[in-house]
């Protein structure tokens, strides 16, 4: 049996909006389940371990999928999800890959964070995937491959785009626009139109650009594990 990593973000607050933020609810079930039922162990960590905040806009009609109604009836998933693990007590030789869900939590914690950027080099410097949906590539921004180098510099990468960003009105608010950050950080960035399914895999990363993307990314994952 494969075991699989999700780290999902610890951070609630958008910005000084005095709104809530955290992880995006699609981006998460729709890859848990596809891997759950391809028979994939799957253990949850975030930063403060404990209950990952949920983006609220995440739990509405409007974005509803099958795998976010799957969900919203899960009491056993939302259990495991309650109590998800610290990000520092985990190990990468204990997992086969490691999947970043999105929302715009990560963009404040888990960019930054070290355990986050540890976990991810070693990840990547044992040949294991790496994959991030949506706004998740943010855990790009200070990752390094082991010469030094940005983690994504010459790779093939997608996520969230400036103009998805500004649909959502939030350009002004985020801390940085994943899809400049891709570009400074020297990744081979492309997307399709705003709001349509797009991954991209370059070696053992994979990216997603948008929620839509998640289920793409999983089966990237899955073919390679």
């Amino acid at each position: 049996m494969k075991n699989v990593l999700f780290v999902l973000t610890s951070h609630e607050q958008l910005g000084d909006t005095g709104e809530k933020t955290g992880f995006w609810i699609e981006e998460f079930a729709s890859p848990y389940y596809l891997l759950k039922d391809k028979g994939v162990n799957i253990t949850i960590a975030s930063p403060k371990g404990g209950q990952p905040p949920v983006d609220p806009k995440s739990a509405t009609e409007d974005f509803s999928t099958p795998a976010t109604e799957r969900f919203n009836k899960d009491e056993d998933t939302k259990a495991i999800l309650s109590n998800s693990v610290k990000l520092n007590t985990v190990s990468e030789t204990d997992y086969d890959a490691i999947f970043f869900p999105g929302g715009h939590g990560p963009l404040w914690d888990l960019a930054e964070d070290k355990d986050a950027i540890t976990l991810i080099e070693s990840f990547y410097n044992a040949n294991k995937p790496v994959s991030a949906v949506c706004h998740a590539p943010a855990i790009f921004k200070h990752t390094k491959d082991a010469s030094g180098n940005p983690l994504v510099k010459g790779k093939k990468v997608t996520g969230f785009t400036n103009t998805e960003e500004a649909a959502v009105q939030l350009t002004d608010i985020v801390p940085f626009l994943v899809e400049e950050m891709l570009q400074a950080n020297g990744g081979v960035y492309s997307r399709t139109e705003d709001w349509k399914p797009y991954a991209v895999q370059d070696g053992t990363l994979i990216t997603g650009q948008n929620p839509a993307s998640s289920e793409l990314v999983a089966e990237k994952l899955f073919e390679m594990l």
